[in-house]
């Protein structure tokens, strides 16, 4: 390995991103280095990689990062979603008229409770601008997907949802206009799937069987000839499901994590990339890279490379 010297910079405040990207390669130190190693990666892994890989965790969903993970999926960036319910409640909610606003990790929760709002972090929401939005929508979906057919695969109803929502922010309407599958393996671990519930109970003959997806994903994965790209963002089921399904193809090529997890628990979510090597999940010569951070602090500067390629 060649080592270099670290460099002091000083900052243009007109500098388009992608020179800020080089600055962080010589700040090096800490995170830095990680942010321009890994837009390295991802510039040559998604050239390369015909299996380019996107998952991230429902929270996002809830802030503005949902407009640049839409503009990644528009430019088809990626070709294959995982994600979790939470992502499918909030782009539904948001996408049929709620509205969510600006608040504080420090505010009285009890007092927010007695006038019925929730909190996600800093992010408020009205109740009826969530629940209620993800039920009435849910209802129209399965009144149009029963007359089409009785069984359905989660991403085969999340592709019939894109084409009944017109926000142009919505990663479910993006994917679905860009011929990009979207996997949600926990689905009824939310708003979404106990609708989806509660809508069986009215239509008899209506079915969800994720061995449909099943199917889709190991048409995907099982594939050695091309390569893999991933960008994981954020950890648990969503992350699991892509390295899971990686090691029926011996493994990603490229890979670039971003987490705010630590380790030192044993956990999925603080997982390194360099222990998903011991499971066949990322190959052991693969590229790959870790920053740890707020996503929506590193992902606009990561998709802003990202967006120089395609």
């Amino acid at each position: 390995m060649e080592i270099k010297p670290v460099k002091d910079v000083r900052i243009d405040p007109n500098m388009p991103v992608e020179k800020l990207i080089e600055i962080y390669g010589d700040i090096y130190g800490f995170m830095a280095g990680h942010i321009y190693e890994s837009a390295n990666i991802l510039a040559e892994g998604l050239k390369e990689s015909n299996v380019r890989i996107l998952t991230f965790t429902g929270n996002l969903i809830s802030t503005g990062l949902r407009g640049i993970i839409t503009q990644l999926i528009e430019k088809k960036a990626f070709n294959v979603i995982i994600t979790t319910c939470g992502a499918l409640d909030h782009d539904i909610a948001r996408s049929n008229g709620g509205i969510y606003f600006k608040g504080y990790f420090e505010s009285d929760d009890e007092n927010l409770y007695k006038n019925n709002i929730h909190r996600l972090g800093n992010v408020f929401i009205r109740i009826d601008d969530y629940g209620l939005r993800v039920e009435e929508f849910v209802k129209k979906l399965v009144k149009e997907a029963v007359k089409i057919k009785n069984e359905w695969g989660v991403y085969e109803l999340l592709n019939l949802a894109g084409s009944m929502i017109s926000d142009e922010n919505s990663f479910l309407r993006a994917s679905r206009n860009s011929g990009v599958d979207v996997f949600v393996p926990g689905w009824p671990d939310g708003a979404f799937g106990t609708d989806l519930f509660m809508e069986s109970q009215k239509y008899k003959d209506f079915k969800v069987n994720y061995f449909i997806d099943m199917k889709k994903l190991s048409d995907i994965f099982f594939d050695e000839k091309e390569k893999a790209t991933a960008l994981i963002i954020g950890g648990g089921i969503s992350k699991h499901h892509a390295i899971w399904w990686s090691q029926f193809r011996n493994g990603l090529d490229y890979v670039v994590y971003l987490t705010t997890a630590s380790e030192w628990d044993g956990s999925l979510s603080g997982a390194m990339p360099r222990e998903a090597i011991t499971w066949g999940k990322i190959k052991p010569k693969a590229k790959k890279s870790i920053v740890y951070g707020d996503a929506t602090i590193t992902l606009p500067i990561l998709a802003a490379s990202i967006l120089k390629v395609f």
